[in-house]
């Protein structure tokens, strides 16, 4: 007994987590931030020194030279931001075996947001459910919320085949430890190594799982082409009632059979708000604040973990996992969230779109880890729910006030209760319960409340300047699969979107670099700032360099110092030292040169075409002038895509809004080396001037060759269409003499 007792009480003080500083990283970092910055130095002040040369012995027109300075002083602005994610970048390691019994356990509420069943497929959204409540924890402790933002039919179906299909799948999963809990994902892969395959009883379990899968997935896609018909042409999208079900609730077959067989099931809730024509809905956030609102008198877990709708869970584990964190007395009171990384199932090798994120992944959140913790990356993340809470309900707090901020409900005010126990939902309460969800779900709860977006969106940016911090969490099985764009339409959607929201919180009042630092360190501010300022730190300067230095080209106009000069090394040690920390950074994360090449190229794409369009939507918007518009991206790609995507092949089938910048940037860029190259080297012989000016767009247009072979070499459907390129010439020939004669002068 005295043994058994030494033995817990040993295992008790043992860590649930430790942390791990990558100090060969961090020596290479600060060495490489220290020549950096001496290079910079040295540029900056061979640029103000160009101020205080005599007019007529300057060897350019002031208007081109500062517009060059300029890009080079925002470059190297958003360089000293990035700092920060550089300078003290960590690890960590778990021990979910440490953790305390089941029955010790907190709980937690799973939410999944879903928008439009023909981008995002009923089926993908029902695996990401299915795969949620088949993670090891105890399922009385788990409640798995869907939100459905389209109030279709079909994902309600859904809803309810995918629970009949759950009280197979997930004793199965018990039973024989299956890991790759997303049906699709086990069933698509034989050779997973999932179970016993030695064991004959699991081959004939294994079988019958399948057919019944089989069965589920084909029950909905005839209830889809049902659906598709009868709904053609018509959209319920932004005028629906609020509709809340508890999926499997009147199931009496499950229930016994749940009693005889001890098999627990998940609560499993439909969602799907009341949106109306008049209301505004503020898209994800708001449809999270419903979330918060429904499950906060439903469950009450005091644990969250949020997920995208197309973002599976890929290891039971993950929530464990969390736990370690979460339930550690050492940090637990000031920890907000636990993030893992974004990974996905279909990013081929070449990854052209570099749709694996993985700079952000691989690099940024582990600097962000050593500061006080990454920001929120919009899914696969364990929050805790009173973060989310501006305020705690305490004895002594005026009732009114709180009823401003969060609404009327008097079943979710209780549930605000610091000391306000998780419920279990009931068929004692299930009728009040659901018409108190429906009313939560409704868009006049919003109109009488403070919520609208401050509730979620501001919360989550606002959280480190509240004193809450988190952690990042990579382990080597990645937590979550997910489905990323696979084509450069979608790719730049989705770039114009996150441009838009990153640039409309730096230029309002919670700027990171005038809101964090009363708040937060200098370190994390800079981390925010970075975050927030780089599509606009981008797009300006990639514009500059791809335009300005080329016309001045064509004209004979030098920017840069001779080859023969002393200041010339200056500007190759910059190029060189900028190029060089991206290839470590990549190399250094088990990329490769082609990886490192594709993301140079995908960053110059952006930033002039969906990091610009984003840029101008912000700030438009934040005069009043237009209003942001968001719409999921497709998350189906047709064949030719998927082969195109394959091979390594850009398809270039995306808006001429788009195209356009890209095709007059190369053609622009053609134009000046050629006719630049030959005017320096053969007619006037002064290519040691011009040397800079011809390297420029000859890397560019070496880099994105891609673009070049889709305008001139393919002739398949993903090329850029002939029209594309000539209505680009004729604009180019058109606008690009009159500007050239405004720098010139």
């Amino acid at each position: 007994m005295r043994a058994n007792k030494a033995m817990e009480k040993q295992q008790n003080s043992l860590p649930l987590h430790v942390s791990h500083v990558k100090k060969s990283s961090l020596i290479i970092n600060r060495s490489l931030v220290l020549l950096h910055f001496t290079s910079l130095a040295f540029l900056v002040y061979y640029r103000v020194s160009y101020f205080f040369q005599v007019s007529n012995a300057r060897a350019a027109p002031l208007l081109p030279w500062l517009l060059v300075f300029a890009a080079e002083l925002l470059l190297s602005f958003q360089w000293l931001l990035g700092i920060a994610y550089r300078w003290r970048p960590i690890s960590r390691t778990v021990f979910p075996e440490r953790l305390p019994e089941a029955d010790q356990l907190p709980g937690i509420d799973v939410f999944i947001c879903t928008a439009d069943p023909t981008k995002e497929p009923t089926v993908e959204v029902m695996n990401t459910v299915l795969s949620a409540m088949a993670l090891d924890y105890p399922p009385e402790k788990l409640h798995v919320y869907l939100s459905d933002d389209g109030g279709a039919s079909i994902t309600l179906l859904g809803m309810r085949e995918a629970w009949k299909f759950a009280r197979s799948w997930l004793p199965f999963c018990k039973r024989f430890g299956i890991k790759t809990i997303c049906p699709e994902a086990y069933f698509s892969d034989p050779e997973n190594g999932d179970g016993d395959s030695g064991n004959a009883e699991f081959i004939v379990e294994r079988e019958k799982i399948k057919e019944k899968y089989t069965e589920f997935k084909e029950r909905v896609t005839r209830a889809i082409e049902k659906w598709g018909l009868e709904n053609e042409g018509i959209s319920r999208s932004r005028d629906h009632p609020s509709v809340v079900e508890v999926i499997g609730e009147n199931d009496n077959e499950a229930a016994n059979e749940e009693q005889q067989m001890n098999n627990k099931m998940p609560l499993l809730v439909y969602v799907a708000r009341e949106k109306r024509p008049s209301h505004p809905h503020n898209f994800k956030a708001g449809a999270l604040n419903v979330l918060l609102r429904v499950s906060g008198v439903m469950s009450n877990s005091p644990y969250i973990l949020m997920l995208d709708c197309d973002m599976y869970c890929n290891d039971p584990t993950s929530a464990r996992q969390a736990m370690c964190f979460h339930i550690d007395p050492k940090i637990s009171s000031s920890l907000a969230f636990v993030q893992f990384p974004q990974k996905f199932h279909n990013i081929s090798q070449d990854d052209i779109y570099d749709s694996q994120l993985r700079y952000i992944f691989w690099s940024l959140w582990y600097g962000m880890d050593g500061l006080k913790g990454p920001i929120v990356s919009g899914t696969n993340f364990y929050m805790k729910r009173e973060a989310l809470y501006s305020v705690s309900m305490q004895e002594g707090i005026d009732l009114t006030e709180l009823k401003n901020s969060f609404g009327p409900s008097n079943e979710f005010l209780k549930s605000l209760r610091r000391n306000s126990k998780p419920s279990r939902y009931d068929n004692d309460s299930s009728s009040t319960l659901l018409q108190e969800s429906k009313f939560l779900a409704s868009c006049a709860y919003e109109s009488n409340s403070k919520w609208g977006e401050k509730a979620c969106v501001y919360r989550f940016k606002q959280l480190h300047c509240k004193g809450w911090r988190s952690v990042y969490l990579n382990p080597e099985r990645p937590q979550f699969l997910g489905t990323s764009t696979t084509n450069l339409n979608d790719s730049l959607v989705q770039g114009t979107r996150w441009s838009s929201g990153l640039v409309q919180v730096a230029i309002s009042k919670y700027c990171p670099l005038i809101y964090g630092p009363p708040r937060m360190s200098l370190l994390e501010s800079m981390a925010y700032a970075d975050l927030g300022m780089f599509p606009l730190l981008n797009c300006l300067p990639l514009w500059c360099f791809a335009t300005v230095p080329q016309l001045c080209l064509l004209h004979g106009i030098p920017l840069y110092p001779e080859v023969s000069s002393s200041s010339f090394p200056i500007f190759v040690f910059v190029f060189l030292s900028a190029l060089s920390k991206h290839l470590y950074e990549v190399l250094s994360t088990s990329g490769s040169i082609k990886i490192w090449r594709n993301e140079q190229r995908i960053w110059m794409i952006r930033a002039v075409t969906c990091q610009l369009y984003g840029s101008l939507n912000a700030i438009m918007h934040k005069l009043g002038l237009a209003e942001a518009s968001f719409s999921a991206t497709n998350k189906v790609a047709d064949d030719e895509q998927v082969k195109l995507y394959g091979m390594g092949k850009f398809d270039f089938r995306t808006s001429k809004m788009f195209l356009a910048p890209l095709v007059t940037i190369i053609l622009l860029n053609i134009a000046a080396f050629v006719c630049g190259a030959i005017r320096s080297t053969i007619i006037k012989g002064d290519w040691d001037k011009m040397f800079v000016q011809i390297s420029l767009p000859f890397y560019i247009l070496v880099m994105n060759y891609a673009i070049i072979e889709g305008m001139i070499v393919r002739k398949d459907n993903g090329r850029i269409p002939p029209s594309v390129t000539l209505s680009s010439a004729l604009l180019s020939g058109i606008f690009l003499p009159l500007v050239s004669i405004i720098l010139r002068h």
